[in-house]
């Protein structure tokens, strides 16, 4: 049996399993939570004979029935348990706090969701500090609950 993660830039993860009989699924775990199952061939491992596209509750609950003695960590990338998840935020062109440090989003005040780390085109910068300045076309890389992460990223966009 083996196992493969394959980050898939902008879209999320995917992880490949390979069974002790030959036979070979995959999950792809997308960065909004939605994870989607795919079933190969095992004449032709490269053949994707079908999809089931989930939900991040109904993913919850299949791992949950797969492995009920374990987390769903396993199954739910992005997801880190105590019902915390991580997201990616862009910063967009029309975001208030273009151009503006990070302090002044007050994310972890605001919503109890925390920015671990800032995505820029010259690469990645964690632990930024308040006085951080973001600019269009970053992404924050978010640790929070779903509603705090939600909150923020309504907040970054401006609503």
């Amino acid at each position: 049996m083996g196992t493969k993660r394959t980050t898939l830039p902008g879209v999320g993860v995917q992880y490949d399993i390979s069974t002790r009989d030959g036979r070979h699924v995959s999950v792809v775990a997308h960065e909004d939570g939605r994870r989607f199952l795919g079933f190969y061939d095992p004449e032709d491992p490269d053949s994707c004979q079908c999809t089931v596209p989930l939900d991040a509750e109904e993913a919850a609950k299949l791992a949950s029935l797969i492995a009920p003695d374990s987390t769903s960590a396993a199954f739910a990338p992005g997801e880190i348990g105590l019902d915390l998840i991580t997201e990616r935020i862009a910063i967009g062109p029309d975001s208030p706090y273009r151009g503006r440090p990070l302090g002044d989003t007050r994310a972890r005040t605001r919503t109890g969701a925390s920015i671990v780390a800032v995505l820029r085109r010259t690469g990645a910068h964690p632990s930024p500090g308040p006085d951080y300045r973001l600019e269009a076309g970053d992404t924050l890389l978010v640790v929070g609950t779903r509603e705090g992460v939600s909150d923020l990223a309504d907040i970054i966009a401006g609503g």
